[in-house]
């Protein structure tokens, strides 16, 4: 793809289709001489400045931007966090070399300087290394390194960690305990391994992890350490001896009682969920399933737990750092805050016999039009 092919992926559309919460601005960004491509969606700032990551890839579009923003709405506002929802994507190959990806980055810092009302983070494609040359550009982001003064969120695996917060507190309505629970992860990445990690000290088995290229199968159990080292000292999961290696997409089928989805959004659709064999999704990418894919499963009654729920562990360790929390506050706000949303939600949807989707959504856009209504208006 050229860079007028990149560029008209990623400005797809010039509108998204907004609604009483946001989008509050979009921003296209175009900066020739850096080669930088990329667009920031404000969508809401009523509770606070919009938190939300800075993705890299080379097939980003508008409309899974604003759609990410929305969800980070939601998810801080489920979270109880002062802040609103807000994304950004670039245009590029997040492995290019560092040199590059650093120019690139800094780039994209210094066009969104002006945009106050938006805190960046790291996400797919970028890391905290990526946060600490935006904050030398503009003075702000999150997800900075320790020696930064940061809570390094992919490194302590806070969103990992809040999936099993999420799982804990879903045992009784699910039916699955941690312990013994045979767990499948798709994108055994920054969170895919922590979220494998969190869970096998649960008692839980893992018992299939993928990347982008393959996936690594074991009905008895992965050591979740050596495939994690496997992975750091091959980058790929392929070829890992304690395992059999498999087709990338072979994750969707494999048996168990715990699916993760943990890689690019809508992963799962109308198409290919009749090959989900499990009984609890805990998305912890953000929107990693269809509207249709979820109304399939709730249809079969796997208890589906939706992103803006299950993963704002990675937000939340955001927001306690942008506060001047401590890595220990985070690490006890994430349990906290994820164990007492998920029973809530979960024991409204069984009291009202709704989806969990239909309840946690009310639930959140209540509290985002709730703040509205204490802001100044125009």
């Amino acid at each position: 793809m050229n860079a007028e092919q990149q560029f008209a992926t990623v400005t797809d559309r010039a509108w998204v289709d907004a609604d009483d919460l946001g989008p509050e601005k979009i921003v296209h960004l175009h900066r020739a001489e850096a080669g930088l491509r990329a667009i920031v969606v404000i969508d809401n700032v009523a509770a606070g400045p919009s938190v939300g990551g800075v993705r890299m890839a080379p097939d980003v579009s508008l409309s899974e931007c604003f759609r990410l923003a929305r969800a980070m709405t939601l998810k801080n506002a489920a979270a109880g966090l002062a802040h609103g929802g807000g994304k950004s994507v670039i245009v590029g190959d997040p492995k290019m070399t560092d040199e590059r990806k650093e120019s690139l980055v800094r780039a994209f810092a210094a066009a969104i300087g002006d945009l106050n009302d938006y805190v960046p983070g790291p996400d797919m494609g970028t890391d905290e290394r990526c946060m600490a040359w935006v904050r030398d550009e503009i003075g702000r982001a999150v997800g900075l390194p320790r020696e930064l003064g940061g809570i390094p969120l992919d490194e302590i695996g806070a969103t990992g960690l809040g999936l099993a917060a999420c799982a804990r507190a879903a045992e009784d309505h699910s039916g699955v305990r941690l312990n013994g629970a045979r767990v499948a992860v798709q994108g055994f990445g920054s969170v895919g391994r922590h979220a494998a990690r969190f869970f096998a000290d649960q008692g839980a088995v893992l018992v299939a992890a993928s990347d982008s290229q393959s996936t690594v199968a074991d009905p008895d159990g992965l050591d979740v350490a050596a495939l994690a080292a496997h992975k750091r000292d091959t980058g790929n999961l392929a070829g890992f001896a304690g395992g059999r290696t498999l087709e990338r997409d072979a994750i969707i089928g494999i048996a168990c009682d715990i699916w993760i989805p943990a890689a690019r959004p809508d992963v799962i659709d109308a198409a290919n969920v009749g090959r989900l064999d499990t009984r609890l999704v805990l998305e912890g990418a953000n929107i990693p399933l269809t509207a249709d894919a979820e109304a399939a499963l709730a249809a079969r009654e796997v208890l589906v737990i939706p992103d803006f729920i299950a993963n704002a562990g990675g937000v939340i360790c955001a927001a306690v750092e942008y506060a001047g929390g401590t890595e220990r506050t985070a690490r006890e706000t994430i349990e906290e805050k994820i164990g007492a949303n998920t029973a809530e939600v979960l024991e409204h949807a069984a009291r009202t016999g709704r989806t969990v989707r239909e309840v946690a959504t009310e639930m959140t856009v209540a509290r985002v039009r709730t703040a509205m209504g204490l802001r100044r208006r125009f």
